[in-house]
């Protein structure tokens, strides 16, 4: 078996697994699982907070309105959808799209350490405050507040070489706070240029 079809292997039986997982109350009241989707060999990975009431009803990552404004952001940084790979700490939606709580991160969080392992992925971005916490700690990074580190890159290591985490504000902020967007598109323009660096090093 190749390593395409390696990697896919293996994504299909975590689909099953999330499809299939109860290790906390969320899937209950949720209409779909929402593992991820994408570039199985992607250069970078997004990785969200939950699927939110479009993202739930279809079973996609990013499809309502943050959904939008994040294809803007990767026409911004001249990549394709298809060529990044897009998930969530959270498999399931929160009620009401609340914030996930730390024991259902936590109960989730084996299923993004797998999509880690299958994918990768030589950048992560982690959108919004839990996820950029949480892709800190796993790095072995100090954490600090997304308001002090947007836009930045910093460099850790992997069992599979180095990899580049660039914490970018969660797309919604900009939906709330239309003075935000501006600031959104500037770190992406930072991700792109750090993405450009890395393809010509190769």
């Amino acid at each position: 078996m190749d390593e395409e079809s390696s990697k896919q292997s293996l994504m299909r039986d975590l689909e099953q697994q999330v499809a299939a997982c109860r290790r906390c109350p969320l899937y209950a009241a949720s209409k779909n699982a929402v593992l991820g989707e994408g570039n199985l060999k992607a250069v970078l990975m997004l990785v969200g907070e939950a699927p939110g009431y479009q993202e739930d009803l279809i079973g996609r990552p990013f499809v309502g309105e943050a959904g939008k404004l994040l294809d803007r952001l990767l026409g911004e940084i001249e990549v394709r959808r298809e060529e990044v790979y897009i998930t969530n700490l959270v498999k399931h939606r929160p009620p009401n799209n609340r914030e996930p709580a730390e024991e259902e991160i936590e109960a989730c969080s084996p299923y993004l350490e797998e999509q880690f392992r299958i994918i990768k992925p030589r950048v992560v971005a982690p959108l919004g405050r839990l996820s950029t916490a949480y892709v800190l700690k796993k790095f072995g990074l100090r954490p600090a507040p997304i308001s002090k580190i947007h836009g930045k890159s910093y460099e850790a290591s992997t069992d599979y070489g180095p990899v580049l985490v660039s914490p970018l504000y969660h797309p919604a902020v900009a939906l709330y706070r239309k003075d935000m967007e501006e600031e959104l598109f500037r770190d992406a323009r930072g991700l792109k240029e750090l993405l450009r660096r890395l393809t010509s090093d190769q």
